[in-house]
């Protein structure tokens, strides 16, 4: 990892902490005694704190004298959810939501896709999630630079609170209906679930509309960045004339 994504040393992160600057996770080693105070402002600040072995802690710095402590920077500034929703509502735009996709590639293709159509912004998870790092960046080309993104503690509240400010969910999952046969309702959140278990049942619960890319082919699956970027057109396009 760069050195410019990551700080290490107590004081170090510590300082990060209390400046305000924008942490995806602080990570501390198994066989150090735990920062009481860094753990503490973490929590505050919803910045998710974790146990890793000493030798993640100090590849991730690049230097032995870590004291047992590394924190991972966000190249970026997270919007406000609220904000973000509201901008959407205004726009009568369209929203994407990662339902817990791990994969910092497919994260990247999805942003940069994504910014290119004209998406109001993203919106992901603080855990179980790809942080916004250095392959993040690389993988959207930029993108993450040039298009809102929003981190929440739970999807499907979020989702929940789009539809109470007049928003529509759509989900991309399978065993729907044909994605070039919906009109699609606007403003409206699209969501796109993890690699391995798709979109989860409770955020399933809260789609107004289940879209599907049909196939023909023998493979009956895609990549989630590559679905993302089939759904998204449709989408777009229809938003366009809109």
């Amino acid at each position: 990892m760069e050195k410019k994504f990551t700080i290490w040393g107590r004081n170090p992160v510590l300082e990060a902490l209390k400046s305000g600057r924008s942490l995806e996770k602080i990570l501390i080693a198994h066989d150090t005694s735990l920062p009481k105070d860094i753990v503490a402002i973490a929590k505050e600040k919803g910045i998710k704190t974790q146990r890793v072995p000493r030798k993640k802690v100090e590849e991730l710095a690049g230097t032995k004298k870590t004291q047992g402590v590394v924190a991972l920077l966000s190249p970026i500034d997270y919007w406000d959810l609220n904000e973000l929703l509201n901008k959407t509502i205004d726009e009568n735009g369209f929203l994407v939501f990662l339902d817990h996709i791990t994969d910092p590639q497919n994260v990247g293709n999805i942003i940069r896709t994504a910014e290119v159509l004209g998406a109001s912004g993203i919106v992901i998870p603080k855990e179980r999630s790809a942080p916004i790092n250095e392959v993040v960046v690389k993988a959207s080309a930029g993108a993450v630079f040039h298009i809102p993104i929003s981190k929440v503690a739970n999807i499907r509240n979020s989702l929940d609170k789009f539809k109470k400010l007049g928003g529509w969910v759509v989900a991309i999952e399978k065993g729907g209906k044909s994605i070039h046969k919906i009109d699609f309702p606007f403003p409206v959140g699209i969501v796109l679930g993890s690699e391995g278990k798709g979109t989860s049942k409770p955020v399933l619960q809260t789609a107004d509309i289940i879209a599907t890319i049909p196939m023909k082919g023998k493979i009956t699956s895609l990549n989630v960045a590559s679905a993302n970027a089939i759904a998204l057109w449709e989408i777009a396009k229809q938003n366009w004339v809109n």
